[in-house]
């Protein structure tokens, strides 16, 4: 699953802002903030963001030495 950092990441990389990710994920923006924060989420709820995200294009990346990021699919 996804981490908050990573969360933000992606939003950046695809131009979204909170409210934009809220709507895609189908969720609240209350929701997206408390993640942002670090706050806990259900399972599911960080699924169905990191789900978002996925559809538009995010590649994450789990931490490899270097840590945690995100990437577009090529040609994106």
């Amino acid at each position: 699953m996804i981490l908050p950092i990573q969360c933000k990441m992606a939003r950046a990389a695809v131009g979204w802002g909170v409210r934009d990710l809220a709507k895609q994920a189908s969720v609240s923006v209350d929701t997206v903030s408390r993640f942002e924060r670090g706050e806990d989420l259900l399972p599911r709820t960080i699924e169905a963001l990191q789900s978002a995200f996925e559809r538009a294009g995010v590649i994450f990346v789990e931490a490899n030495g270097e840590g945690p990021g995100v990437r577009l699919q090529k040609g994106l």
